[in-house]
């Protein structure tokens, strides 16, 4: 008898590879069919190293979750296991672990400002500038501009060299 995808079934671990687990399947039928759980299949946790989630002889639930044209049994144990429910996004924020009464609500917390952050100037309106205020922004942004223009030529200069 074959196992049928999306069932899960009671099954012994009989060997243990760097990229997975061999496992021996019990069906109904005292059939022994062997499958193997991939690495990434194993626990819903990070798994660098097999051993520390699972041993050979030990019993495991696995889920079908495969079976190739060559009759290779594709087995998951993380999704054998039961799904814990998420809670709403309310309830959340109510856990006994979190210490929310410490906390201020983000209402009445003070706005700290930063140190040191860029604040441009304040641009006059033109009527209110000296002609030599206006001559000085001007040649500022004239270098401002060429420096640009520059740097632009000079990589292309360097990207041609090559």
């Amino acid at each position: 008898m074959q196992v049928e995808i999306g069932k899960i079934y009671e099954g012994t671990v009989k060997s243990i590879t760097k990229y997975g687990a061999f496992v021996d399947i019990n069906n109904p039928e005292n059939e022994k069919l062997m499958g193997m759980v991939h690495i990434s299949e194993i626990s819903r946790s990070f798994v660098s190293e097999i051993r520390d989630f699972v041993t050979e002889g030990q019993a495991v639930q696995v889920k079908v979750i495969g079976i190739n044209e060559a009759g290779k049994i594709s087995l998951s144990m993380k999704q054998a296991e039961p799904e814990r429910p998420r809670e709403p996004r309310e309830n959340r924020e109510q856990r006994p672990f979190q210490k929310r009464e410490s906390r201020e609500p983000r209402e009445n917390r003070e706005h700290r400002e930063k140190p040191n952050v860029w604040e441009p100037k304040k641009k006059t309106p033109p009527s209110e500038m000296t002609f030599e205020d206006m001559l000085s922004r001007f040649k500022q942004n004239s270098e401002e501009r060429m420096c640009d223009i520059k740097r632009n030529t000079e990589r292309k200069n360097r990207s041609r060299r090559k």
